[in-house]
């Protein structure tokens, strides 16, 4: 996981930060006050509620569009295009207790949705895919409902000697990602098994905000002294709240944020899909901000969440934590799976996503943060794809953006929790719109 980081405190207007870090007190280099300026192409929006300007910027213009692509615009249509068809078909699977679906590559770079599928799938549903992306079908071995049973057998009989497990997208087998190798998988598990080495999850911690609390804000436990990111805003009977990490704290906890001002108390908590719930008012905001080529914040601003949308395998993301700031060129590799999180526990309901370039995804200070995906008409919006859980900080340990307190780890393989599992774990109905 994102281990929960000392206290630090961070402005909507980048006004200047204390940090308390390791028991020493330090300042942030190069931040002095100033505004909060919209990056290219950002617009000034409508006064939010709680007085706080709804400033926005498109955090995608200052990171490299993949090859091929003229513009980030073009890729994410694309993307969408990918998840829309994929959302139709792994709803339909879900509803058939017999159904043959293995997994789906959704890789707009590949131009084409991928679709596993053991046996033949319906050729209705398929024709629809089609009707809305190019979609290829390809055999797969095994259904996904079989390999997340034999998930089950090996997390049973491997316990803590394997980090993470679940279903190959395509359908050929589990993915399981270990420490020092595990001797026997395939027998253990009753199915073919891809093992990575020198795999290891564990814990990762914007700083001055007002309620509602918007995502991607720095949250202090008042009651530990530990520190995380707020996630989206989300539903719980009717009444707005803020998702973040169970990492973070437990039930009771005070939640404050870096500057003391009161954010209500852990709520509701599921340690088994790591969310927890704050009983603070949220907002439909998430805070975001361009960069430099050295990963330097530019100019922060906060983006309109319209709605939540599950990521596939292939699909290009972004994270947002309170340490870290917004960072992109992260691909997702693995979804559905089961990790391992030191000095915490089994997590399921986990995606794997790495930084492409082997850059900064997520650190220390982030956990409980948004993971989204820009919305292709219009990159001032995000749609909300899951919450920050843990970094593999053994084996993908790289230089931290955003802010540097001594100490620090950040990591270019992360994990976190899709959306809609996380919400289900505390009882949440839908994400908070902006």
């Amino acid at each position: 996981m994102i281990r929960p980081h000392p206290t630090v405190r961070r402005t909507t207007m980048l006004r200047r930060i204390a940090v308390t870090a390791f028991g020493l007190t330090l300042l942030a280099a190069g931040v002095t006050p100033a505004p909060a300026t919209a990056a290219p192409g950002g617009k000034a929006g409508i006064a939010a509620p709680g007085g706080k300007a709804a400033i926005a910027g498109s955090f995608v213009d200052s990171t490299p569009v993949p090859a091929g692509f003229a513009s980030w615009s073009e890729l994410l249509r694309l993307q969408q295009r990918m998840n829309n068809a994929a959302a139709q078909i792994t709803d339909a699977a879900q509803r058939s207790a017999n159904s043959g679906f293995a997994g789906i590559v959704a890789d707009p770079t590949n131009r084409h949705l991928k679709v596993y599928w053991k046996g033949e799938p319906p050729a209705n549903l398929m024709a629809n895919a089609r009707a809305t992306v190019a979609t290829q079908v390809l055999p797969a071995a095994y259904s996904q409902r079989e390999l997340l049973a034999a998930a089950d057998r090996l997390r049973a009989k491997a316990g803590d000697e394997i980090t993470t497990v679940g279903p190959r997208a395509d359908g050929a087998g589990l993915l399981v990602g270990t420490q020092d190798g595990l001797l026997g998988a395939t027998a253990l598990a009753g199915v073919p098994v891809t093992v990575q080495t020198n795999v290891a999850a564990a814990p990762a911690t914007r700083w001055d905000d007002t309620a509602p609390w918007w995502g991607g804000a720095a949250w202090r436990n008042a009651t530990t002294g530990g520190g995380c990111s707020t996630g989206f805003g989300v539903f719980k009977n009717g009444n707005a709240r803020i998702l973040s990490a169970a990492h973070c704290g437990n039930l009771n906890n005070v939640a404050t944020d870096p500057t003391g001002q009161a954010m209500g108390t852990v709520s509701t908590r599921n340690v088994g899909t790591d969310t927890l719930l704050l009983s603070g008012g949220s907002g439909g905001r998430v805070f975001n901000n361009s960069t430099d080529a050295l990963g330097n914040v530019v100019s922060e601003f906060s983006n309109q969440v319209i709605g939540a949308s599950a990521s596939q395998v292939g699909n290009w993301v972004c994270t947002s934590g309170a340490y870290s700031g917004t960072r992109c060129s992260i691909q997702v590799k693995a979804r559905n799976l089961c990790i391992n999180v030191r000095d915490f526990g089994q997590v399921c309901g986990q995606v794997q996503a790495e930084h492409t370039g082997r850059l900064n995804a997520v650190g220390q200070g982030d956990s409980g943060g948004p993971v989204e995906i820009v919305n292709a008409a219009n990159t001032l919006q995000v749609w909300a794809t899951g919450t920050n859980t843990a970094i593999d900080d053994t084996n993908t340990s790289t230089a931290c953006t955003g802010y540097r307190p001594t100490g620090r780890v950040c990591a270019w393989r992360f994990y976190y929790e899709d959306i809609f599992s996380g919400m289900a774990g505390v009882g949440a109905t839908g994400v908070v719109l902006g």
